[in-house]
Parts: C-alpha cells; sequence; structure tokens
C-alpha cells in the first residue's frame, strides 16, 4: 500500500507549528532524562495547565465533575493525567499510555571501589542494550540518593557545561586483538560497566586514597556518605542534549525516545485538549516498561486500576463494578514505539511491513515475538475504527511489525490493559536506532503522532 511522505503535505504554517512542536518536545526530553525527572516534568506542566492533584481532592472528598483537571504522580516515577467528559465514567476512557524508563546504567547499592588508583561505580544495566555502545561515551549521574532521616538529595551531573562528565574505558585497537574476535554481545560484560569517577589521591590517606577523595567530594557537595548508597537511585546516561539531526533538521537526535517520543505527545494531546470531552480523557506515563513492567510503579501493578477506583468514588461510582466497567468499556492507544526501516539492516526487515520514517504515526495491530507470542493483538472492528479517525482528521499513518517474523519481536504495556479486556492498540513513532545511547526519530512523525493523538480523544 502506497504511503505519502507526511513532509509533501504540509503548508508553511503546519511547518511552523511542527517546528515549535518538536523544540518543546527537545526541552522535554533534556529535562527528563529518567522517569522520575520525566513524572515531575510531566507534574510541572499539568500544573500550569491547570490541572489539580488528584491526591488533595482524594484527602478532602471533593467531588469531581465533567471538565475538571487532575493529575496524580505515583511512586515520583509514574504519571496519569486525566479530564473528566460528559458521559459516564462508566461508558470508559479515551486513554493514550506511553512508558517514561529508558535503557541505562544503574548504579548498584554498594558500588564504589578502587582499583590500581582509579575510583569506580559498579553498575547493573537495564533494560536491553547492546553493551559495547556505552564504552568511551560521556556518561552524565541522575537521580537520588535518600538519606536515613527520609532527606532526598537530587543529583544531576554531567549536563551542564561546566559539569564534569564520567565514562566507561574501552580497549585500544592495538591491544585489542582478543577482544575483537568476539561476538557483540561478548565484547565486554556487563559487570565489567564500570564507571569511571575519580583518579586523585586524598591527601594523607594511605589506604584506598582516590576512592577517599571522591567520598570526600559526595560530602561537600552532595552531604551524603558511602552507607547512603544503599538508598539511592543513581542512572548513568548518556551526558548532552537533543539536537536536530541531519542538514534539513528533519529529524532529532537524543537520549530516550524510547519511549519519551510517544509519551510527551500523549500528555500534550490531554493537556491541550480545549472545553468538555464526550468521554474522560486520560494519559498514562508508566516506569518499568523495559524490563516487563514489574515492580510497584509499573503497569503490571494496580496502581492505574487503584487510581481509576479513586476517579470513580469521586464521581459518585463507589463500587467496584462501575471500575470494572470504566476500564472494560475503555479504548486506548499503547503509545509506544516501533523500529524504523532501516536500509542499511534491511535484511531483518520485512520491507512493506516496516514503519517508515516520514510516513507519519505507526499502528503495530500485534507485537509479541516468533508466533506472536506475548502479543496483545487487536481487534479488526478497533482497527477499522482507528484508521477511519486518522483519516477523518487528515492524520499520515502506516502500520508495520517488529521485523521478519522469526527474527523480530518485542513487547509494550498493551497486553496489561487489554487485561481488563479494553480495547488496545500499540501506536507510535518508529526509531532509528531503537535502544542506543542516541536514538533517531522523525520530526513529521512525531507531529502525526500528535495529531493522531489528539483525534483519537474526540472518538
Amino acid at each position: 500500500m502506497y504511503r505519502k511522505n507526511a513532509w509533501e503535505q504540509y503548508s508553511g504554517e503546519e511547518r511552523a507549528l511542527l517546528g515549535a512542536f518538536a523544540d518543546d518536545y527537545r526541552a522535554f526530553l533534556d529535562a527528563a532524562k529518567t522517569e522520575r525527572e520525566a513524572a515531575a516534568t510531566a507534574e510541572e506542566l499539568c500544573r500550569a495547565a491547570g490541572f489539580r492533584n488528584l491526591d488533595a481532592l482524594i484527602e478532602s472528598g471533593e467531588p469531581l465533575g465533567p471538565g475538571d483537571r487532575v493529575y496524580r504522580k505515583w511512586m515520583n516515577k509514574s504519571f496519569m493525567a486525566f479530564v473528566i467528559g460528559e458521559q459516564s465514567i462508566e461508558k470508559g476512557m479515551n486513554i493514550l499510555g506511553a512508558h517514561i524508563d529508558s535503557p541505562r546504567l544503574d548504579v548498584k547499592q554498594n558500588p564504589l571501589f578502587e582499583d590500581e588508583k582509579l575510583a569506580y561505580l559498579d553498575t547493573h544495566y537495564y533494560g536491553g542494550i547492546k553493551k559495547y555502545q556505552w564504552l568511551a561515551l560521556p556518561l552524565a549521574l541522575h537521580g537520588v540518593i535518600v538519606k536515613k532521616d527520609g532527606d532526598v538529595v537530587p543529583v544531576a551531573i554531567g549536563e551542564h557545561e561546566d559539569d564534569p562528565v564520567l565514562c566507561i574505558t574501552d580497549l585500544l585497537p592495538h591491544l585489542a586483538q582478543d577482544q575483537m574476535s568476539k561476538t557483540a554481545s561478548k565484547f565486554i560484560d556487563g559487570e565489567a560497566l564500570n564507571i569511571l569517577i575519580g583518579s586523585a589521591p586524598k591527601a594523607d590517606e594511605e589506604k584506598d586514597a582516590v576512592k577517599a577523595a571522591v567520598l570526600a567530594v559526595l560530602e561537600r557537595d552532595y552531604g551524603v556518605e558511602e552507607e547512603d548508597f544503599v538508598s539511592a537511585e543513581l542512572e548513568a546516561v548518556p551526558a548532552g542534549r537533543a539536537r536536530d539531526c541531519g542538514l534539513d533538521r528533519s529529524m532529532i537526535l537524543g537520549y530516550g525516545h524510547d519511549d519519551r517520543v510517544c509519551a510527551y505527545p500523549s500528555l500534550r494531546a490531554v493537556m491541550d485538549y480545549d472545553g468538555v470531552p464526550t468521554h474522560t480523557l486520560c494519559a498514562v506515563l508508566t516506569d518499568k516498561e523495559e524490563i516487563g513492567s514489574m515492580g510497584a510503579s509499573g503497569m503490571n501493578s494496580h496502581y492505574f486500576e487503584n487510581t481509576v477506583a479513586e476517579l470513580c468514588a469521586l464521581l459518585g461510582f463507589d463500587h467496584d463494578l462501575s471500575v470494572r466497567r470504566a476500564l472494560q468499556n475503555s479504548r486506548m492507544l499503547s503509545s509506544d514505539v516501533s523500529a524504523g526501516f532501516d536500509p542499511t539492516y534491511a535484511g531483518v526487515f520485512e520491507k512493506k511491513n516496516a514503519a517508515m520514517l516520514g510516513l507519519g504515526v505507526c499502528f503495530n495491530k500485534y507485537t509479541g515475538s516468533r508466533g506472536k507470542s506475548g502479543a496483545s493483538d487487536a481487534n479488526a472492528e478497533f482497527m477499522a475504527m482507528v484508521r477511519r479517525v486518522m483519516d477523518d482528521a487528515g492524520v499520515c499513518w502506516q502500520t508495520s511489525e517488529l521485523g521478519k517474523v522469526d527474527v523480530g519481536g518485542g513487547g509494550t504495556i498493551a497486553w496489561l490493559c487489554a487485561k481488563y479486556a479494553m480495547s488496545v492498540i500499540d501506536c507510535g513513532v518508529p526509531v532509528l536506532s531503537m535502544h542506543a545511547p542516541w536514538e533517531t526519530i522523525s520530526k513529521a512523525d512525531l507531529w502525526e503522532a500528535y495529531k493522531g493523538y489528539c483525534a483519537f480523544l474526540e472518538v
């Protein structure tokens, strides 16, 4: 099926709107390099747009009604925004669901050590990465350190011009004959992804003097001691800003497109809705998708269901059946990225069922692997409905699978939401170099995703 390149249809006015939206997204990407930062940034945006904190309303018992705009941040790592609709919430919601965690290197709980006058942080990689891609790369450290008294110390090192950066060293090619003969998966062991953080010894220290000097810096700058690493969440991510990519500035190179390139337009679509919708609108930005959505802040927990129950109670439906009806009757776009077709690696794609950069937002009717294992396979009726919605709104869209049948595969949060029997389909932006430290997307696909999400909310 022929699909026209989205760039060909834009007027000068729409190109200006697209460019402004891309600039806003780049700013979000720079501010939100971790799930905590993404949730905090989402809260700032929603508060500025007039959304109220749902937890405060739950505490006061203040009822909700059509047109009310509320948000809830969960464990500082997941985020939900709602606009209450005219129809009963039992009639279902229009939901946009994305994840805000990305592959990275997590600092271990007992990480700091010295080896031959060099100080390191020990890490455990998070999500599916090619470990060799993280070598000899400027790294920043983001996260929080929580002290025993409950004091939360934010950490962000490596993003400002005068900040130091960190790195994982690589072996020079002159000595790498054995290393170069290994397969990519064995090029470096996960246990060897140690971050170099210091080399100058502390004066008058006889043992582990470099480690002692690093601890002195942590005490001076952050007021923390070594044992505080036990209750810290520190993430090593690529240092630096997202940038326009290409001489024509048609793309964006950045860390964390998967899946913040879908999270941002999902949130904006709900935030930008003007008026009172027919159905209640929801954007849910969730944590832990890259490791199976496990944990209390992942979609496999009950935090979203519990939040819907709280909404139902404030809307006068204080009954479990109302919650079940609200979820079952909902419609959802699982806003997650797809693998963009890369001509350099054409052999792993089935071209006519691959997502192309610049052709618009992408629908994956199913993901899974091999024989659709683990897939949430959307109904044909729902696929037909979203086709109609996109076409009526003039949205450029395409469909794809994640590589050849016996080659690719993957998963999203779609199957977890489908457990409620709601209609769900994956819908997101094609990405080149997915799960690499730096990924690439088309500004046109970002813009068409936003337009498509806005159109879906009108259903």
